[in-house]
């Protein structure tokens, strides 16, 4: 399934509270509120960056290019970020915007929002490090030293 994410618009809905089921609508950008080589996902535009920088580097970038280490709200925001890192490289992990670089085990998201939504392997932080990185090949979350170089992925609020 080969298609481009920035040049799409990904809207959610929960197709039914019965069943649970999250589903997403991909439909083409009709006046996306995203830069260029943005991904919109209702008010929120993401970026993959590939190239490798520690986790501060990273989120420095992020914050020249107007806002911060992607922040993960929910198992449907989980995905969208696990796909947009699989349609771009084959890399194996990326940088999210998650640490508990400041009280261990105390973790906060770098753009100051609530954590309501974790994805750690195996249910919880292994303390391997207080920076936390996806795996792409499931999607779950490791942490790891903030001093390795990884790939990431930036969100910032789309403009209307």
């Amino acid at each position: 399934m080969a298609f481009t994410l920035g040049s799409l618009v990904l809207l959610c809905g929960i197709s039914g509270l019965l069943t649970g089921v999250w589903s997403a609508k991909i439909v083409p950008v009709k006046g996306n509120n995203c830069p260029k080589g943005w991904t919109q996902l209702d008010c929120f535009c993401y970026i993959y960056e590939s190239e490798s920088r520690t986790f501060a580097d990273a989120e420095s970038v992020c914050n020249i290019l107007g806002g911060n280490l992607v922040s993960i709200q929910n198992e449907l925001e989980n995905a969208v970020v696990l796909e947009l890192i699989r349609a771009a490289s084959d890399t194996n992990q990326a940088w999210i915007g998650l640490t508990d670089a400041v009280l261990n085990g105390d973790f906060m998201w770098t753009d100051g929002s609530n954590v309501d939504f974790i994805n750690f392997d195996g249910g919880a932080a292994a303390d391997g490090g207080d920076c936390v990185e996806m795996e792409t090949d499931d999607g779950e979350w490791d942490d790891v030293p903030c001093a390795t170089e990884s790939s990431y992925v930036c969100i910032k609020e789309a403009h209307h």
